[in-house]
């Protein structure tokens, strides 16, 4: 039998036809991950875009099989972490040395984390976007975190409105009498007591920190949620509902006020290189999100 050997296009090289391209590769591959928490490691799928730059010659084309199966070997038997990462980048370049100086690769997942009540003994299981990166250029890489945290946000400027309407409610109603601590203690629980309630909306806040290869996503999910107070909750009690009131009383925020919190607590890490964020207030009272936006100033100014 005679011998057939396959014409492989992808090689053919026209200097004059075959200009340098920033990135070729393969976007939202589909992969399951080895996830490693807290209560045991789960299996849960992600999507991962595999990229290499094409500068070194003008050749047509990359090797797309070589990054499919390098990212399907890495990736989808050993625990995630950004190390591995920086690992599959440096056999992306090993396979490419010939036509490629930078690597890219990123996974987008969903994250399973347990979160505790706020006061009682419940717990809740919540899913938080996580992306995860590795940037390889001639062996020296940068690797970054990104995450989505979803926060309750209460106006500034509802709270004082309403509370103007409350004070005005009171007195109207005790002016011409005598007060009775008890007479107004009864009141200020009832529907004509607090006539008025600021505005709040579920808020996201977005943010993506440049890091080492041993960072922990987890860790930056606990700084941000941190910072502002009043995390959504899962599986809730009536005594978690109205600890998660209080927050909001006590973290009235607009967008702008988020921003800081989470730029003044992002500025405390130490293993934090880098950041940008950006916070979406989707409005109660507007049809339109309030939204602002921060970053470090070093190389992340943008997503």
């Amino acid at each position: 039998m005679t011998k057939k050997t396959l014409p492989d296009v992808a090689k053919e090289t026209h200097a004059e036809n075959y200009a340098p391209i920033d990135w070729v590769g393969m976007g939202s591959i589909e992969l399951p991950l080895l996830l490693k928490q807290a209560d045991g490691v789960y299996r849960i799928p992600a999507r991962v875009d595999a990229k290499v730059s094409l500068d070194k010659k003008p050749s047509r084309g990359i090797h797309m099989s070589r990054l499919y199966l390098i990212t399907q070997d890495l990736l989808s038997k050993n625990e995630m972490s950004l190390g591995l990462l920086g690992r599959t980048t440096e056999e992306f370049l090993k396979t490419h040395e010939d036509l490629s100086s930078q690597a890219l690769v990123q996974v987008q997942f969903e994250a399973p984390l347990i979160r505790k009540a706020l006061k009682s003994e419940n717990q809740a299981w919540r899913s938080y976007p996580v992306v995860l990166s590795a940037f390889n250029r001639e062996g020296k890489k940068n690797y970054f975190v990104e995450v989505v945290v979803t926060y309750s946000s209460t106006c500034p400027a509802s709270a004082a409105l309403s509370r103007q309407l409350i004070q005005d409610g009171f007195k109207q109603q005790f002016q011409d009498q005598s007060l009775d601590f008890d007479v107004i203690h009864s009141w200020l629980g009832t529907p004509q007591g607090i006539v008025a309630t600021p505005h709040a909306q579920r808020s996201f806040a977005r943010v993506k920190v440049e890091v080492g290869p041993d960072y922990y996503y987890g860790d930056l999910i606990d700084a941000v949620e941190e910072a502002l107070q009043t995390a959504v909750q899962g599986a809730v009690k009536r005594v978690d509902e109205q600890e998660f009131a209080l927050r909001n009383g006590q973290n009235l925020m607009f967008c702008e006020d988020a921003a800081r919190r989470v730029k003044e607590a992002l500025d405390m890490k130490a293993d934090i290189l880098d950041y940008v964020a950006e916070f979406s207030h989707v409005e109660s009272l507007h049809p339109h999100n309030a939204v602002s936006h921060i970053s470090k100033g070093r190389n992340l100014k943008s997503f």
